[in-house]
């Protein structure tokens, strides 16, 4: 399986054609299998139907992934919403939240030792994490329900990446991951006796992936962005009509097998349809489902230091293009 970072296969990019560049969608996301629909729409032929080419290149470092947007190099990001909201940004920081992609629904988690049988006895002990990644929000949620922050524990920054070696030294009681790492954790380090304490699966409404656009850019050419909402939301419906081919086409963007991709998709995610981007969004200028989560996630990330600025869920949501997205057009 996969998980929200870098693969050792070539960075893949679906580069831009001779077309005008206001035609051009270039769009900057992490390694993670969340956002397959923007790729996947791309096989199916939409963005053709639509005028549109799409520009689309991982890349898991997000002060990469800022510093080209506030250039202007790419029109859109792909995150959480927690990941979103992390330092340095700031009100006046370009990137508006337009649209969801998918939800984690197992995809993420804290993983502890056998001595460890509930979080309070995880006071004290070092714990390994990576800055901003979604399983600090489940941990600091466990945290407050036990009386407890994340200041209560000797926290060591690490790369997800490293996790399994990490989890491997036997100092360390809990490291904070994505899959594939929990499961391969799970499965190798078997003399630590891992388990899970706590995944997205227990808040499937808290770890959302959503698409940031570059703030002038949607203004400049709505009807680019309202193309690539359409087609991501055609692509999330092709999956849940033929979960089967949606694997076939996936697979070869990700180094993976169908198989892996069916398995992740079944045990850790959902994508979101327009009706569920709909909900949480709000239309017509409205509120949505997505406006307390984000409000939910801001405290959350201030009370860890993993943001350092209050950002309003108001001013960070925009449901404009999303609002009457398909009239007059297909689903």
């Amino acid at each position: 399986m996969i998980g929200r970072l870098a693969l050792s296969a070539p960075c893949l990019a679906v580069a831009a054609t001779a077309l005008a560049q206001d035609a051009v969608i270039r769009v900057l996301p992490p390694t993670w299998l969340g956002f397959a629909p923007a790729l996947l729409a791309q096989d199916l032929g939409c963005y053709a139907q639509q005028g549109v080419t799409l520009d689309f290149r991982f890349e898991d470092d997000r002060a990469n992934v800022m510093a080209a947007m506030e250039r202007g190099d790419i029109d859109a990001d792909m995150r959480t919403v927690g990941e979103h909201q992390g330092r340095p940004r700031a009100p006046e920081t370009p990137g508006i939240i337009t649209g969801t992609i998918d939800i984690s629904v197992g995809g993420d988690g804290v993983l502890v030792n056998g001595l460890i049988s509930m979080v309070a006895d995880l006071a004290g002990k070092r714990v390994a994490i990576e800055p901003n990644i979604p399983a600090r929000l489940l941990l600091q949620m466990e945290f407050a329900k036990a009386g407890l922050s994340i200041n209560d524990v000797d926290l060591r920054e690490i790369t997800t990446a490293d996790s399994i070696a990490v989890f491997a030294d036997p100092s360390i009681a809990a490291v904070d991951a994505c899959e594939p790492f929990l499961s391969q954790a799970v499965s190798i380090l078997t003399d630590r006796a891992p388990r899970m304490l706590v995944s997205s699966r227990d808040a499937p409404d808290l770890i959302v992936d959503v698409l940031t656009a570059r703030d002038a850019a949607p203004a400049e050419n709505p009807a680019r962005f309202e193309s690539l909402l359409r087609c991501v939301h055609r692509a999330a419906d092709f999956q849940r009509a033929s979960p089967d081919d949606f694997s076939r086409l996936a697979a070869p963007y990700y180094g993976l097998s169908a198989e892996e991709v069916s398995e992740i998709i079944e045990t850790s995610m959902a994508y979101t349809t327009y009706e569920d981007d709909a909900t949480y969004l709000g239309e017509g200028g409205g509120t949505g489902t997505l406006h307390p989560v984000f409000d939910a996630v801001m405290k959350l990330d201030i009370d860890s230091g993993a943001a350092d600025t209050v950002l309003s869920a108001k001013d960070e949501i925009d449901n404009g293009l999303l609002t009457g997205l398909f009239v007059g057009h297909a689903r």
